[in-house]
């Protein structure tokens, strides 16, 4: 039941955020830091920073995302090169935001706290996005002696501050909210400890009528603010907005247990599960079950849930917490998902940013160094967290 809470605080997060500018204003500024020299590093950070923030790759993808494409045109950047970068960049942010969707699936499906899979999720992550930086760094010194065209970053900043003031109050919200995240706060009050201070500076900042703003918190956020990129930013959250997600994440944790209950699941890896002996080989087994799940059904919503239904109790059995089996889940799910053609997702980011799913793929390092580099601390010992430990 927490679960079901969170996941509807979530749409109040997002929406209020909006409401207060706070969305608004890290885009704002977050542009300004973009330069040829470090144009791929710091577009890899924003998008990173952005999706944390709205716990959202669609929308990163949708708005940063897409100006990130254009800066890159017109310095000469070759576009797949780009929205690799940028897929990178927000998959991070989705898999480790503490209002994303699948991070709060994978924490649920498996009984892990949220705060303590996230956690658990940093030892493999930021040395893998370390390594991205670095190649996107190396990448980038090619073209550092081009000129920046800051014509879309100026109509973006222009549409933002007609509809918007913005100020340091904006990042009030989110830094409480990161704050308590990192004091370990639980998600629920620390979720409406922020929206609530992102409520108030909404109706004292931005001047925003209360009743329009608690529509907001129910229906999700609306405006039409004449750039339609922004536009595709900005609405979006609300209680309401999150039920489909619900919906399905229910659904998928029902199907789950029913096919574990009626022995399905069990069935199907009997003879795998028992000739699983090493970590190692059963981290791959696990993230081999949640590739081919997500291939087969082109999210990864189902292939969490079932992936989690067919390992818990082998990674009990084997001594490991189950921090351990949410944090690989997550490795060979969310981070997959982007880079299938065929996936909800995939076919959104490849129209967005007008480069196919097999172009930008190979240039998206995060996506598929993240749980190689798993398996090679694994295989060292690093970061395994067992029960009697």
């Amino acid at each position: 039941l927490a679960a079901v809470y969170v996941f509807i605080l979530i749409g109040v997060v997002v929406a209020s955020f909006i409401e207060s500018g706070t969305i608004a204003a890290i885009v704002y500024y977050g542009l300004d830091l973009i330069h040829p020299t470090v144009f791929l590093p710091m577009g890899l950070i924003l998008c990173s920073f952005m999706s944390v923030c709205v716990g959202s790759m669609l929308g990163t993808v949708a708005t940063v995302g897409v100006i990130l494409i254009g800066i890159g045109a017109a310095m000469g950047v070759p576009l797949p090169i780009v929205a690799g970068m940028v897929i990178a960049g927000a998959s991070f942010g989705d898999k480790m935001s503490p209002i994303s969707d699948t991070t709060n699936l994978a924490a649920l499906a498996t009984g892990t706290d949220l705060y303590t899979h996230i956690k658990s999720m940093l030892y493999t992550t930021i040395p893998t996005y370390f390594i991205c930086l670095i190649i996107f760094t190396f990448i980038g010194l090619e073209y550092a002696d081009q000129t920046l065209s800051t014509e879309g970053i100026l109509n973006f900043k222009t549409a933002i501050d007609d509809h918007f003031i913005i100020s340091f109050w904006g990042f009030i919200p989110i830094i409480v909210l990161f704050t308590l995240s990192f004091k370990r706060v639980a998600a629920e009050p620390s979720m409406i400890v922020a929206s609530g201070l992102a409520v108030i500076i909404a109706v004292l900042q931005q001047n925003h009528d209360i009743v329009s703003i608690l529509g907001s918190l129910q229906n999700g956020y609306f405006a039409e603010t004449g750039n339609q990129d922004l536009n595709q930013l900005l609405n979006r959250g609300g209680i309401l907005g999150m039920m489909p997600t619900l919906a399905i994440a229910l659904f998928a944790m029902a199907l789950g247990g029913l096919l574990d209950k009626a022995g399905y699941l069990h069935s199907m890896l009997y003879g795998i599960l028992n000739h699983l002996k090493g970590l190692v080989q059963l981290l791959a087994a696990t993230m081999l079950t949640g590739f081919v799940s997500s291939i087969a059904t082109g999210q990864s919503f189902i292939s969490i849930v079932l992936t989690a239904q067919l390992f818990k109790k082998k990674y009990e059995d084997m001594g490991l917490k189950r921090r351990m089996l949410s944090r690989t889940i997550e490795e060979s799910t969310t981070l997959i998902t982007p880079l299938m053609p065929w996936s909800l997702g995939g076919a959104f980011y490849s129209g967005a940013m007008g480069v196919s799913v097999f172009e930008y793929a190979p240039w998206a390092f995060l996506n598929y160094l993240n749980f190689i580099v798993a398996l090679i601390m694994a295989s060292l010992g690093i970061a395994i967290f067992k029960t009697n430990n």
